[in-house]
């Protein structure tokens, strides 16, 4: 087994069986010392010079990514190195590839053993890598990252989660997968079945922790945990650290390093690139008031969030009357349903999508240009995560609240637990001249 476990760091750490190139012993310190400086600047760093695989790189390429993100930029050299990581992020900021990248060099593929990088002992059917993830769309999500990143060393990534036939799932893993991404209840079951064997898993990665805790999924992800080798590493990505969340970590990781992305014009809790528009409305006029936002210049993809399924759906079938391109995502749509409609925003054939908190994480859609909180999210969580559908990954956004009269006091709760300035917001209507001049309709 050491042997085996010898000739895998070898495979895997190119970096460490030669350390007289100057290339690669170089750049770790430059870039160490250089990282502070860097935080909130242009992108200027690549993906090449962080030191992932060449393949990976390629893959990146063919789909225009070379620069890395802050959190990405810091991530990387520790977590490339085996390090236990705990990353803090905001949403959209990129930490996908934060993880995603250092969990593809954890494995071993055939791609390796012709490059020389490994033996070919070293090659399994059994995942060695886990993601764990709290919803199917970021399931779905982080999954198409890791194909589209693993594409060229043609790693194999299955997507794990409930609401979806067992049969496809349990058939994939008796063909064999490198990497499996999942929800917890999903993973638990085919683990219990004996169908998922998770005894070669090198890399563990919690994705979304604080949302997981929030969905009561903690005692499940531990019951997980316990099911993998002691000697792996585990990386935990979270955009904030609730006490819950930091005893997992204690227990689970070995020395993690803490690694915290924001820049240095962006300390609110908020992303600085998304501009935030908050206007007490009546609930009479929200769909006219929706119609006129819907009209504003440059707008592209739109997400409309309901705190109810109802609402959600009444207001895409209004939307729709009124000649919007609307689908709707909510918690009475089947899994199926749920994927449709989100594949039609994608393509862009619909492109207003309204929907529950339910879609509010890991829906990760290039082009959203606004996010309507169509009714105000029950608390600053829900707010950041809604909000944070847009402006991601340095483009710009624009987000909308529009609070009834009796919701006042609960926006006044989440203005002041984020810092917002916006604790009374005006009164607005479909036909207020302030609504047309600050959205450019």
């Amino acid at each position: 087994m050491s042997a085996r476990a010898s000739a895998r760091s070898r495979a895997l750490r190119p970096a460490r069986r030669q350390p007289t190139s100057p290339a690669r012993s170089d750049k770790t310190p430059a870039l160490a010392s250089r990282r502070p400086h860097r935080r909130g600047s242009t992108l200027t760093t690549t993906f090449r010079e962080l030191g992932i695989l060449p393949e990976t790189a390629e893959a990146l390429e063919a789909v225009g990514i070379t620069t890395a993100f802050p959190i990405q930029e810091m991530t990387l050299p520790v977590a490339l190195s085996g390090a236990d990581v705990i990353g803090q992020a905001k949403t959209g900021t990129g930490k996908t590839l934060g993880f995603g990248l250092p969990l593809l060099e954890r494995v071993t593929v055939p791609a390796d053993v012709e490059a020389g990088r490994a033996e070919p002992d070293d090659l399994t059917d059994a995942p060695q890598a886990l993601v764990v993830v709290p919803t199917r769309e970021l399931c779905t999500q982080v999954t198409n990252d890791l194909l589209t990143a693993g594409k060229v060393r043609n790693v194999r990534v299955l997507a794990i989660y409930g609401g979806r036939a067992y049969e496809p799932q349990v058939e994939a893993l008796k063909k064999g997968v490198d990497v499996v991404v999942g929800t917890p209840g999903r993973l638990l079951d085919l683990a219990g079945q004996k169908k998922l064997n998770l005894k070669h898993v090198r890399c563990l990665v919690l994705d979304e922790a604080d949302e997981m805790l929030d969905l009561g999924f903690l005692p499940d992800v531990e019951k997980i945990i316990n099911m993998l080798p002691v000697r792996r590493q585990t990386m935990l990505f979270s955009a904030t650290m609730p006490g819950a969340v930091i005893g997992l970590a204690r227990r689970y990781m070995s020395q993690p390093t803490h690694i915290s992305a924001t820049a240095p014009d962006d300390a609110g809790k908020t992303v600085a690139n998304t501009k935030q528009f908050i206007y007490r409305a009546h609930n009479m006029d929200k769909p006219e008031m929706v119609a006129r936002i819907l009209q504003a210049e440059g707008r592209g993809l739109v997400m409309v969030f309901c705190r109810t399924k109802r609402t959600a759906a009444d207001l895409a079938d209004q939307l729709k009357q009124r000649g919007f391109a609307s689908g709707a995502v909510h918690g009475d749509l089947g899994q199926g349903a749920r994927e449709q409609a989100l594949r039609a925003f994608r393509n862009g054939k619909v492109d207003v999508l309204v929907c529950t908190d339910v879609a509010a994480r890991g829906i990760d859609v290039e082009g959203v240009t606004h996010v309507i909180n169509y009714q105000s999210p029950e608390e600053e969580k829900t707010y950041l995560h809604r909000i944070g559908r847009t402006g991601r990954a340095g483009a710009k956004g624009i987000a909308i609240t529009l609070v009834d009269w009796d919701d006042i006091p609960r926006w006044q709760l989440i203005n002041k637990a984020l810092d917002l300035g916006f604790n009374d917001p005006p009164e607005t209507y479909s036909t207020s001249p302030h609504l047309f001049t600050d959205l450019g309709i």
